[in-house]
């Protein structure tokens, strides 16, 4: 750790400990390579090592850490476990403590980038009123949105001189308007040049909170003020060094070093000019980021780095001008066509209407030349790709998703899974008295769907609970159970009021997300991060697939230990290994599906979909997704129990979907069928490729590939989804936002 010193004169470099520095430019491209980095550690984003033992690896395993939460902020436990696990082979008597101040950050530093989100505007010589400004630094962060984030800020001109106004709020941007809609600020006061900055965080140092979230201040002035993508790896030391000058810290980021940084070179030397002063901030920082700063003392004015992270900048010509920043051209295309992205070390200064860039580590000389880009697509088009809607792109990302699931965790050729984020816990799970899975809507139909490999493999008695039903039964849970809580945002209400119910027991609970630092992630002992990445349509696909595959995991993970079980393990491992081709091939069906609705469904009111054994949960699935996108009863019926009652709704004019791939159920799943055509149905069947028993069948056939009976359910998904969406875009309805629902269910 670097020890206080009496810092340098502004422009020159900070002294940090070579061995550190040189270690972390060795590492830093290796582990921001996908192929070398496994996202178990993203599961929780407040890690610190364990000072008890610091483990050495040699070329033949990889560099493993262990961790222990800084956040303890739940009364329900004390510690909790998480295993990371970098592919980097290093020699055996590397001393891996050099490196422990860097790891942590390191591991976060591409999802931040992926899910955080920079926005600035300014105008120059351009009147513009307060309610204009705001409105423009709202409007882009709602662009940035489908990256994903938990709290959003603004910081922008007050009403004094040398004032500046910062609103931050945990949650969605819409929170974040109306805190700004409740503090009032003048909308009519005038500004004939302005700067404001906004940002969308996900959080990776410090927990979502109003203090934590962006904009940064550097006192509580502002004098300077910076916005962040990334991670600043030295910023332990810098702010052991900013301390000892006598600066308070606020906050739990790495961001707030930036912004204090500023302040003490500035002071050193006010008469710095700000380009000046931004290159030796840049100076000592190490990491990879991107960030825009602004100063009382430099009104008007905006100072933006790069370094691994982007961000783009509108041409702003000619003056009086305008000027647009993002990390993302989505939230610029609404306003400009014409943009240039800055390239790593570049510094951008946009002061009095005017555009100069400049290279980090040069003094002085011509600003750098960036050719102007033209953004052919519309803004729609930049967020959703080739796609029309986010739930159809979310659909064909799944090939890409179930892969970024397993990456770094499921090694097919030794037949291995490595779930780090449960390492630790594994043998006390294998030896618990009963696993719960508790879960709301999609959710639960991934429990559903695991229900039956996870008694196979482990032989441990399982339950699969919705989690209001869980809460209104009070059901009992004892300090041997162990309790998996399944859910998407993270944040679902009523799985969060089932796991305080189920920590109060003492039950040892399990986390299974989509979110980064969520709630369920936080008050978990132990979990997995599905990896699927933002999902923004309302209804769920990719992540559905990600928690089917996840959960598999988990299952052969619990189940290593057993002899017995190897080879239906192994044909597990390979069946995993084909998915995401499979999945692949199953999409390039979207267009026969899309007539078969029209030629099926065109003007029904109701449809049954049925299946057996592991294919009920896929008809639980398929019908919610119906029903919430395309508005169409559709109500799932195990097969077994249509003799029961169901059967009397069968007609030549009801629509029905009947699952029949192959599985050792088969039969019995047959036996549904000829009852259905029997009484005159005419049902759609979903069954394998070149099944001889459908051969000579006159009925709408959907062919699958075969896979491993378990996970066959992966594949059978993926037309319902698609029959889905077609139906929606029948009825011209709002397929990625559907009435009266939202994305994260925060209410009970």
């Amino acid at each position: 750790m670097l020890t206080p010193q009496t810092i340098p004169p502004p422009c020159c470099p900070l002294q940090l400990p070579p061995s550190s520095t040189t270690v972390l430019k060795a590492l830093l491209p290796l582990l921001l390579t996908p192929f070398f980095l496994s996202l178990d550690q993203l599961y929780h984003p407040h890690l610190k090592p364990l000072k008890s033992s610091v483990p050495l690896c040699s070329p033949s395993r990889p560099l493993s850490y262990c961790y222990r939460s800084t956040s303890e902020s739940s009364a329900f436990f004390s510690t909790r476990f998480f295993d990371c696990s970098l592919l980097v082979p290093l020699h055996p008597e590397f001393p891996l403590a050099i490196i422990d101040p860097f790891v942590t950050s390191i591991l976060s530093i591409t999802k931040s980038f992926r899910m955080c989100g920079i926005f600035g505007y300014i105008n120059y010589l351009v009147e513009k009123d307060r309610r204009y400004i705001i409105d423009t630094l709202i409007n882009g962060l709602s662009r940035l949105e489908y990256r994903g984030y938990d709290s959003a800020g603004i910081a922008i001109d007050g009403d004094k001189e040398n004032e500046v106004f910062a609103y931050k709020e945990v949650g969605k941007v819409a929170k974040l308007k109306q805190l700004i809609d409740e503090a009032k600020p003048d909308p009519n006061a005038t500004f004939v040049s302005h700067a404001g900055i906004s940002h969308t965080r996900w959080a990776t140092h410090g927990q979502p909170s109003r203090v934590n979230c962006h904009p940064h201040r550097s006192d509580p002035t502002f004098r300077f003020t910076v916005v962040h993508n990334g991670i600043i790896t030295n910023y332990k030391e810098l702010k052991a060094l900013l301390e000892s000058k006598g600066e308070v810290f606020e906050t739990e980021t790495d961001t707030e070093c930036i912004a204090k940084l500023a302040k003490y070179i500035y002071d050193q030397n006010p008469a710095i000019d700000f380009t000046t002063l931004t290159k030796s901030v840049i100076a000592e920082l190490e990491g990879a980021f991107g960030l825009l700063l602004k100063s009382v003392h430099y009104p008007h004015e905006v100072m933006a780095a790069r370094k691994g992270s982007p961000l783009v900048i509108d041409d702003g010509t000619p003056v009086p001008a305008e000027f647009f920043l993002s990390s993302d051209p989505s939230a610029i295309v609404e306003h400009t066509k014409k943009v240039l992205y800055l390239e790593d070390d570049d510094i951008a200064h946009i002061h009095e209407g005017q555009l100069n860039i400049h290279r980090a580590g040069k003094s002085g000389g011509a600003s750098a030349i960036r050719s102007i880009q033209t953004l052919e697509l519309e803004l729609q088009e930049i967020m959703k790709g080739k796609f029309d809607h986010f739930m159809q792109k979310e659909i064909f990302e799944q090939p890409e998703s179930v892969v970024n699931t397993m990456r770094g965790r499921l090694d097919a050729t030794n037949k291995k899974v490595t779930l780090g984020g449960l390492r630790q816990y594994l043998s006390t799970i294998r030896r618990c008295r009963r696993i719960i899975f508790i879960a709301c809507g999609t959710s639960y139909h991934s429990c559903m769907a695991v229900r039956g490999i996870f008694e196979e493999l482990t032989e441990i008695p399982i339950a699969v609970e919705l989690a209001s039903d869980f809460l209104d039964r009070q059901a009992p849970v004892f300090r041997d159970d162990t309790c998996v809580f399944v859910s998407q945002s993270g944040e679902t209400a009523d799985s969060l009021m089932a796991l305080k119910y189920c920590l109060e027991r003492g039950a040892l609970t399990v986390g299974i997300v989509n979110v980064v630092g969520s709630s369920i992630s936080l008050l978990t002992h132990c979990g997995v991060h599905i990896n699927a990445g933002p999902e923004i349509g309302v209804a769920s696909t990719k992540a559905y697939t990600s928690q089917f595959v996840a959960l598999v995991m988990f299952a052969l993970s619990l189940s290593e230990d057993r002899a017995s079980k190897a080879k239906r393990r192994e044909d597990i491992m390979d069946g995993l290994t084909r998915i995401s081709d499979q999945f692949k091939q199953i999409l390039q069906q979207d267009q026969a599906i899309k007539a078969m609705c029209s030629k099926f469904f065109h003007n029904q009111k109701s449809l049954l979909l049925l299946g057996r054994g592991n294919q009920f949960a896929t008809a639980l699935e398929g019908a919610l997704k119906i029903k919430e996108i395309s508005y169409l009863h559709c109500e799932a019926v195990m097969s077994g129990e249509l003799k029961h009652g169901v059967l009397a709704l069968v007609d030549e004019n009801l629509p029905i979907i009947m699952i029949l791939t192959r599985d050792e159920i088969f039969k019995k799943s047959l036996n549904a069928y000829q009852q259905v055509v029997a009484r005159g149905g005419r049902p759609i069947v979903i069954c394998n490729e070149a099944d001889e028993e459908f051969k000579n069948e006159k009925c709408e056939k959907i062919e699958m590939p075969t896979t491993i009976d378990c996970l066959q359910g992966l594949l059978n998904v993926i037309p319902l989804q698609l029959i889905a969406y077609w139906l929606a875009i029948a009825e011209n309805l709002n397929v990625d936002f559907p009435r009266n629902l939202a994305k994260s269910v925060t209410v009970e």
